[in-house]
């Protein structure tokens, strides 16, 4: 079990951990050296073991409101899970029918002769006009 040397907020404290903890050892002992110090910035100096009291306890009154939004946060995930589980049970829309008007041969037709006729039309206005 490795020994470690942790600092809160100024004091050295010696903790043993298990193989391979000292990192996490490491980290919440920075979270709880931040509380102390922001203890001691607004009271002054405390006791030791009413500065890790107060420490600890707003680092819990922290940790419970992440749980809160956690549960809150799991719990809305489950509810758009379902949701979404639901939604694929439906079935399918049946297509939407798109019509798209079709104009008749007819009139294509009469649109092509009656262009024809303009253009002669246009020719025969060139031909006086020059002539």
């Amino acid at each position: 079990m490795p020994d470690v040397t942790i600092a809160i907020a100024g004091r050295e404290f010696a903790v043993g951990c298990q193989e391979g903890e000292e990192h996490f050892l490491q980290a919440a002992a920075k979270m709880l050296s931040t509380e102390a110090e922001a203890l001691a910035a607004q009271t002054g100096r405390l006791p030791e073991s009413r500065m890790l009291l107060m420490a600890g306890l707003m680092l819990a009154d922290r940790t419970a409101g992440a749980e809160d939004q956690l549960r809150a946060a799991e719990t809305r995930i489950s509810r758009l899970e379902a949701e979404l589980a639901q939604l694929k049970a439906k079935p399918a829309p049946p297509p939407e029918k798109v019509e798209v008007p079709v104009i008749p041969q007819a009139v294509g037709d009469t649109l092509a002769e009656i262009a024809a006729r303009a253009e002669a039309l246009a020719d025969a206005v060139e031909e006086k006009a020059a002539g």
